[in-house]
């Protein structure tokens, strides 16, 4: 019986791998010259609509290019189109460039830690790397450089020491070989994952090594259902792809609209037996090139084109160029949609009519948050965890990071934001929640975030430490409510409080003051304000 302490045996993929290819192979033979009738579509045999009738869209069909097999051809796009390389960096740059919040329950100064250590380790730029070439390869892994460690080893936190993490390696789908026979059993998100890693002799580093699946953050470009992924040695597919053939269409309307430049202006010279001048050869010949050469470089707009009566002169305009402009933009949001990225990000082209490419971008950002929760935050966090037991800091199980927003905020925005935090950080300081020392660096952490509040120093941050918490109201070892500031009553004062309430007696040395009697009511006998039972002397 399977459960999470009695997991399934491991099982080879070769050879579910091998029966898949050859299925695939046997359904693409099938396919070939295909031109059977459908009945379960809409058909009409008399005027030949429709898929199964005798019309030219009844013979297409899908075919198998396996371009992410072709690791050149795809190294050829990303270094040889600007369009390729775009549609594998922006997302990867997007995904990378505004980072995380950590959200711990950890000092502020910690916090800033770990961001130092991830920022400077180029815990960021790898990571960057590594979903740029899943994206152009299908696949990619990022490992974490643990010193004094053996990589082969399931990944302990609580076993890292200070100092051991160096840092993050990226390494694409053909530096590794994932063993395909010993697969991940263990009941979680990356059950019948590969468990380990081998890197290959080609790679820049770690040749030969053995890499546990839990030291490394795994990445694929799009993932494909299982028989599929089983021929891809359990990676998945390059995006470049499905948008292979809408590429080639974009380019070839490009590159066509750039030749009919050439073709744009086109003049015919008609010259009376110029093929015996041309067989002729010689001083005939060499005089029609001089002068048809004069012709051309004296032409102009005020100029004047002198032939011989018997000779015509014809210029004409290409009209091939109406309808170019709409078809290469229909080809670019074909592209713009394959990708799931807008024109204005993809090209760079400004939004036409009243729309300014906000709605389109904050949905850009919207798809970009869900690719970070679903593909970078398992492996991110762990990082993350890493990076704080390297530098020595115990974080509890509440650990959890935020991918920051990618909408940046103008300067009201900006202003408005600080305005906000600030008040509500002074108002939990004000009911005592937390110090001054504290509300300082929640404003000092703020600045990343909103531009202000910058100039608050550590120094100053120390210095409101060393001032300690201020002397509470009412404290009885400071001589009653004097806070600091305090003015002092002169002695034979009378006190604030009797001076605010008419009839009030003033307090006697161990004697509690006497509170004032409404108006029309006696005197309790024996108090201070029945002159014939107590004798009270104030001095003014």
């Amino acid at each position: 019986m399977t459960s999470a302490n009695n997991p399934p045996k491991s099982k080879s993929v070769v050879r579910a791998a091998r029966t898949a290819l050859a299925n695939d192979q046997k359904a693409r033979s099938k396919t070939q010259g295909l031109s059977g009738v459908t009945t379960d579509s809409f058909v009409n045999f008399a005027q030949n609509l429709g898929i199964g009738t005798d019309n030219p869209m009844s013979g297409s069909t899908y075919g198998f290019n396996p371009v992410t097999r072709n690791r050149t051809l795809l190294e050829w796009v990303h270094r040889g189109s600007w369009l390729g390389g775009v549609a594998i960096d922006v997302v990867a740059d997007d995904m990378t460039r505004a980072g995380v919040d950590i959200h711990a329950q950890i000092d502020p100064d910690e916090i800033s830690r770990i961001e130092e250590v991830a920022t400077t380790s180029g815990f960021w730029n790898a990571l960057n790397d590594t979903i740029k070439w899943s994206r152009l390869y299908g696949g990619a892994i990022a490992v974490m450089l643990i010193d004094g460690q053996d990589m082969s080893t399931p990944l302990r936190i609580n076993t890292i020491r200070k100092g051991q993490y160096r840092g993050m390696l990226s390494l694409d789908r053909w530096m590794v070989q994932p063993s395909l026979t010993d697969l991940v059993t263990a009941f979680g998100p990356e059950l019948g994952l590969p468990k380990y890693y081998e890197v290959t002799a080609q790679a820049p580093a770690l040749s030969g090594m053995k890499i546990h699946h839990s030291r490394v953050i795994r990445m694929e470009g799009i993932r494909l259902p299982y028989w599929q992924r089983l021929m891809e040695n359990l990676w998945g597919l390059s995006i470049l792809e499905r948008l292979y053939d809408r590429m080639i269409a974009f380019d070839s309307a490009s590159t066509g609209a750039a030749q009919l430049v050439y073709k744009s202006y086109m003049r015919t010279y008609k010259i009376k037996d110029m093929r015996e001048v041309i067989a002729q050869g010689g001083d005939a010949l060499a005089g029609l090139v001089k002068y048809v050469d004069m012709m051309r470089r004296f032409q102009g707009i005020e100029g004047i084109t002198l032939i011989d009566a018997e000779d015509d002169l014809q210029s004409e305009s290409h009209s091939a160029f109406s309808g170019l402009s709409d078809a290469l933009q229909q080809f670019g949001q074909q592209i713009s949609g394959a990708l799931g990225i807008p024109l204005i990000r993809l090209f760079g082209q400004s939004p036409a009519g009243f729309s300014t490419g906000d709605t389109d971008l904050q949905n850009y950002y919207d798809l970009i948050r869900k690719d970070q929760s679903k593909e970078l935050k398992v492996g991110v966090t762990r990082g993350y965890r890493v990076i704080a037991a390297s530098e020595g800091i115990d974080v509890s199980d509440e650990f959890a990071i935020d991918f920051r927003s990618l909408w940046e905020m103008n300067a009201k925005d900006k202003a408005e934001v600080a305005e906000t935090i600030g008040r509500a950080v002074l108002a939990v300081e004000a009911v005592g929640v937390i110090d001054r020392p504290t509300t300082l660096k929640e404003l000092k952490h703020a600045s990343k975030l909103t531009g202000i509040f910058t100039s608050i120093t550590d120094e100053m941050i120390e210095e409101a430490e060393q001032e300690g918490p201020p002397l509470p109201e009412g404290d009885p070892s400071q001589g009653g409510n004097e806070g600091p500031g305090a003015q002092v009553a002169p002695a034979g004062a009378i006190p604030a409080a009797s001076a605010a309430q008419p009839g009030a007696q003033p307090a006697q040395p161990g004697k509690p003051a006497v509170p004032p009697q409404p108006a029309g009511t006696a005197p309790e006998p024996g108090t201070a304000q029945d002159p014939e039972k107590t004798n009270v002397s104030v001095r003014l």
